[in-house]
Parts: structure tokens; C-alpha cells; sequence
């Protein structure tokens, strides 16, 4: 592949290298270290000579919008909405999150209907949903829909993920990331008006809850998620990613139970817990 020819690759590269830990570029002459320690050794009691080491490169990638400003943007976007279409061609515009240009195809919104009473917030489209630009239709997603039509809610169920674009190599988003992207979910649940949230994954709870703690410990309980503006709080449960459970099929009957749990409040609401 000729790198220079495509920048999408050139940035997924750098993205990798970012993930990777790697902050520093290096002169493009090789440099012999044994051969330099030795003549320091040679002459030890004069100061040794500067090692010449080219400055610390910032990918580009990294220099992307300012976050705050990128937040004020989306949330200006966001709140002229009047419904999903316009919601989603809002996101689909968007140049203010870095996932947009790193690799990814497509923005990845939603699916499900519009006046779902249960809104199911997922963590980022992975290969397939950056294919076919719908949340949850790969393996994953097969197993969820299952599950729900299992618990009598898949029908009722709109499902959307903290950011909308795939990160590259299906890594976890960023709460940079994920903050950009806020003001945009949080005015699809103004729009859908659900009575309740299914959090998937460890990165969507913490997200949207605001907790530290692990995916194991939040899920099974109910918490409130609360607007930005505090005008607003859905019960939310945090339940475990069904990826998770492809890898550890023992986890199923935990997960099943959250969806036992669901499905009995979302038939009575109002019914303490």
C-alpha cells in the first residue's frame, strides 16, 4: 500500500502508533549506541558529548479539533434537531470528533423505533456496524437481539452507542471522545423519550453514569442517569457487553438476569425497586 497516497491509512497508522505508546520519532540515519558508550567511556573525564535526537513528534492525528470547542459545536447542532433524520445528518456532518478521521466509513447513529420506551446505549460500532452503518449487527449484536426477543423487548428497544464512529482496531473510545459526542446522544434520548436506558459495556456505564467502578460491579443495580441540564433522570441498568459474552459464555446467566430485571420494570415502571 503507498501510504502517501491514501491519508486515511496514514492516519489509522498513526492512530495504531498513538495506541501503541509510541511518542517520539527518531533522525532517519542510524545511530551506533554501543559505539557511543564506548567512546564515553574512553574519555570519561571530559563532559560527554550531546547526543543529537530529533524533537518529539505530535502525530497529526493528535492535533485534531479543540475539545471544547468541539463540544460547544455539537451541543449548537444537537439542540436544532427537531427530529432523528435530522439528528443523524447533524452527526453524519460533523468534523469534531478525531474518530471520524481515523479510519472509520461512516457514521453509525441508531436503530429502532422512534418512541421506544427502552433506549439501549452501547459503547462504539465495531467492523461490521462501520460496514452496514447500524449499531449491534455483528456477532455481538446478534446475541443481544436474541437476548432481547428473549426478554419480550426487542421490539421496544432504540439502540445507539456513546460515540459514532468506529475506533481503530475496535479499541474502547476515549471519555474525550465520548464527550464530544455526548450533547448528540443526549438529545437522542430528549427526542425518543424512553423510560429507561440498558447500558452495555463497562464504557457506556461509566460514560453515562459517571462512575469508576468495573463493568462486574455496576451491573444488575439501577442507577439515574441525569441530563446535563439536570431536567432530566431515567432509571439506567448496566448490564454486561455481549462481546464479553461470546468470550465467557458462563457470564450469560448474569446477563440473562439484567434482562429479567429490565423487562419486569419496563412493564410497570413505576413499581419501586
Amino acid at each position: 500500500m503507498n501510504l502517501a497516497a491514501d491519508p486515511r491509512a496514514v492516519e489509522s497508522l498513526l492512530a495504531f502508533w498513538a495506541d501503541a505508546g509510541v511518542e517520539a520519532s527518531y533522525a532517519d540515519d542510524p545511530i551506533d549506541r554501543l559505539a557511543e558508550g564506548a567512546a564515553m567511556l574512553r574519555v570519561r573525564k571530559e563532559p560527554p558529548a550531546p547526543v543529537a535526537v530529533a524533537a518529539v513528534a505530535t502525530p497529526a492525528f493528535g492535533r485534531g479539533p479543540d475539545l471544547g470547542a468541539a463540544v460547544v459545536e455539537a451541543q449548537a447542532l444537537a439542540a436544532a434537531c427537531a427530529d432523528l433524520p435530522a439528528l443523524a445528518a447533524a452527526i453524519a456532518a460533523f468534523d469534531g470528533c478525531p474518530l471520524k478521521t481515523q479510519g472509520a466509513r461512516q457514521a453509525v447513529v441508531s436503530r429502532g423505533p422512534a418512541d421506544a420506551p427502552l433506549m439501549i446505549i452501547g459503547e462504539a460500532p465495531g467492523a461490521d456496524e462501520d460496514l452496514q452503518g447500524a449499531p449491534f449487527v455483528g456477532r455481538a449484536g446478534q446475541l443481544l437481539d436474541r437476548m432481547l426477543k428473549a426478554a419480550g423487548v426487542l421490539d421496544r428497544a432504540f439502540v445507539t452507542n456513546t460515540v459514532f464512529w468506529r475506533p481503530p482496531g475496535n479499541r474502547t473510545p476515549t471519555p474525550q471522545e465520548q464527550a464530544v459526542c455526548a450533547p448528540f446522544l443526549e438529545r437522542a434520548i430528549q427526542l425518543v423519550q424512553p423510560k429507561m436506558l440498558l447500558l452495555i459495556g463497562g464504557a457506556s456505564a461509566k460514560s453515562m453514569l459517571k462512575r469508576d467502578e468495573g463493568i462486574l460491579s455496576l451491573r444488575g443495580r439501577w442507577f439515574e442517569w441525569t441530563s446535563s441540564d439536570g431536567q432530566t433522570e431515567l432509571p439506567a441498568l448496566p448490564t454486561l457487553h455481549p462481546a464479553f459474552l461470546l468470550r465467557q459464555p458462563a457470564a450469560k446467566k448474569k446477563a440473562w438476569a439484567d434482562m429479567l430485571m429490565l423487562s419486569e420494570r419496563l412493564d410497570r415502571p413505576d413499581r419501586p425497586h
